[in-house]
């Protein structure tokens, strides 16, 4: 899911990213001395750096939207909050792109850089499932609580920044180090069905933030400096405000070590934590670069975007990633904040058996053979969305996923027959009806939350979508 960029937005941004290079705004300061000079070598930096920066960059519009402006819709409070959502989605809400009803929502920011928070977590039963995803500030996912990871027992679970050296308080039970001074906490609920929602509230009122001196019962500490975060446009800052941008993610990422070559060949052209930034005095040449850079980057996240049909190697820690840069940006472009496949793992298609887009108004079948449903631990569900906008689509019947908590009937032979498509297949097949859109071309995700070895292995893979 991304809350923030549909795909439709983002090619129509990215067309005209190029163009605010001639006009940059006042909050820039001046550029810094002995930029790399030679165009070529500078337009490829820029490349490496804006793949690089977009993960970052959707992330930072995640947190303006919720942490910073208080007009928002989707503002959650500030910092140290949690912000529960517990409605079902419909195709009225288009405030996130591939949402699901399957888990509702959770979502809370942390500022480390003064003190640590506590996130403290309930007990639950066997049945139900919960999680909650600690998001970086470079998108990776650094650490987890949940039925999965931690387990079902009631604990309290102590969220540090990268340079926190205290002592681990009793009654804690786990440390979770963030590479960042910013993380985000993305809490998911599983939810059964509607009737479920009141527990689903309960349960997510016992999610707790404190910070570490409350936890303790300390004396506060002294308060970080205030930040002047920078505002936030499309499409100005996916094209030459992404530097600016950047530099100021960057001053709360301390550089990994295996980032040091990296962040040093970011410097030659201008890139680095808190560097000054001007596109206005760069030369001619680099100004053309920089472009030219942009746009290479962005044609380069297109194609990558094109291949993908699994999550796998999408999300994960940085020691997961191997920092593959260009995969961190398809998975913020495609759906960011994705779990690790340790929790989910998500398939995808938007072409039939036969390799034809999927179309509104034709009818599919999507069959699983006797014993070959999706091998989850928790459960399994497949959404539809239409495209390119990747929503929910509205149906007569109000229904927009099939999962296995659904009461699905069996074919003959044990397998289980999903229909797909606009009209109802008849009653006798309509518990298995998955509403298609009437016309225009769509795409089907499948989630399966604590995937089996077979589906970890890549053994177990989904069928085909067969047009009927």
């Amino acid at each position: 899911m991304n809350p923030s960029l549909s795909r439709r937005r983002f090619l129509g941004a990215s067309g005209m990213i190029g163009a605010g290079l001639c006009c940059a705004p006042g909050w820039l300061l001046a550029a810094p001395t002995a930029l790399e000079a030679d165009p070529a070598v500078f337009q490829d930096i820029v490349r490496q750096a804006w793949v690089y920066a977009y993960p970052m960059l959707m992330h930072y519009q995640t947190m303006q939207k919720q942490a910073l402006d208080a007009a928002s819709p989707e503002y959650i409070g500030g910092f140290g909050v949690f912000r529960h959502y517990s409605e079902l989605f419909t195709p009225k809400n288009r405030d996130v792109v591939t949402p699901n009803n399957d888990t509702p929502y959770s979502w809370a920011w942390l500022d480390l850089r003064a003190e640590p928070w506590v996130l403290s977590v309930p007990a639950v039963a066997d049945d139900r499932y919960y999680v909650h995803q600690l998001v970086d500030q470079y998108t990776f996912n650094f650490g987890y609580v949940g039925v999965l990871s931690t387990g079902r027992e009631a604990g309290d679970y102590l969220i540090v920044g990268p340079g926190w050296k205290g002592e681990t308080p009793p009654g804690i039970r786990k440390v979770l180090r963030s590479e960042t001074e910013i993380a985000m906490i993305l809490g998911r609920t599983g939810l059964r069905d509607a009737n479920d929602l009141p527990a689903v509230r309960e349960l997510q009122a016992q999610y707790k933030l404190r910070a570490l001196h409350e936890f303790t019962g300390a004396a506060a500490p002294a308060p970080a400096p205030a930040v002047a975060w920078l505002p936030w446009a499309v499409p100005r800052d996916l094209g030459p405000g992404f530097i600016p941008h950047l530099n100021q993610i960057l001053a709360f990422c301390p550089t990994d070590p295996s980032e040091v070559e990296l962040r040093k060949r970011f410097a030659s052209v201008g890139i680095g934590a808190g560097l000054p930034f001007d596109p206005s005095a760069l030369s001619p040449a680099q100004r053309q670069a920089l472009g030219a850079g942009i746009q290479q980057g962005v044609a380069e996240l297109k194609a990558k975007g094109a291949t993908l049909r699994s999550s796998v190697g999408l999300f994960g820690t940085r020691a997961a990633m191997h920092n593959d840069y260009l995969s961190r940006a398809a998975a913020a472009a495609s759906g960011i904040y994705g779990n690790s496949v340790e929790e989910a793992i998500y398939l995808g298609s938007r072409n039939d058996s036969a390799q034809q887009p999927l179309q509104g108004g034709q009818r599919y079948r999507l069959r699983f053979a006797p014993g070959e449903l999706p091998p989850a631990r928790e459960f399994w569900s497949i959404t539809l969305y239409d495209l390119p906008d990747r929503q929910l689509v509205d149906n007569p019947i109000q229904r927009y996923c099939l999962s296995s908590r659904d009461p699905l009937v069996r074919d003959a032979d044990g397998g289980v027959t999903l229909y797909i498509q606009a009209q109802s297949p008849g009653k006798e097949h309509e518990a298995n009806w998955l509403p298609s859109t009437q016309q225009g071309p769509f795409n089907v995700i499948l989630r399966v939350y604590g995937p089996q070895p077979a589906m970890l292995s890549g053994q177990w893979k989904m069928p085909g979508v067969e047009r009927v």
